[in-house]
């Protein structure tokens, strides 16, 4: 990939991972990609929470019904927490920096996926939510919250590329809607 639209169409949603660690260098640059993300009045009210321990992500998996089982598989699980109270901007601060870690791992040779924590529960009739449960796991203070948590490891599958033909270009609206 040479541009940065390469880099964004062939980013795609990867669920499955070799078994094989991530190095610790490449876990630093994707770090610091999130950690160099902007957010509302540079205020940075993140949070990383990096886990490396298989038998933590796979309990990780189950923090939902649906859409979190690919932790299980997971080398690599980095818990996006943010401080709600420092920030009225902290949603998309957290997923322009949840992006921003996903985008490198793509420019590194490794896949990732997001899981959607704040406002998930447990299993669709119960009164725990992701939040929560992930807080508690983890150690996480009261006063942040989880917004999503990033997979990462060595692709296990390969997806093609978005196709630009393709792209909703009828979405995009000149002037006035």
């Amino acid at each position: 990939m040479t541009t940065f639209l390469d880099l964004a169409l062939h980013r795609r949603s990867i669920r499955k991972y070799q078994n094989k660690p991530i190095e610790a260098e490449k876990i630093q640059t994707i770090l610091q990609a999130g950690l160099a993300s902007p957010s509302g009045k540079h205020l940075n009210p993140w949070e990383f929470v990096v886990v490396t321990d298989h038998d933590i992500l796979t309990r990780m998996s189950t923090c939902r019904t649906y859409g979190s089982s690919m932790l299980n598989g997971s080398p690599l699980g980095i818990v996006v927490c943010l401080d709600t109270a420092l920030a009225d901007t902290w949603q998309c601060d957290g997923a322009i920096a949840a992006l921003n870690m996903l985008l490198c791992a793509e420019d590194l040779g490794l896949g990732g996926c997001w899981v959607q924590v704040n406002g998930r529960t447990l299993s669709e009739d119960d009164s725990v939510t992701a939040n929560e449960y992930i807080r508690s796991l983890l150690a996480i203070p009261d006063n942040l919250t989880v917004l999503c948590i990033v997979s990462i490891g060595y692709k296990l599958e390969d997806k093609k590329p978005i196709n630009i033909d393709k792209l909703q270009y009828e979405k995009i609206h000149y002037g006035k809607y």
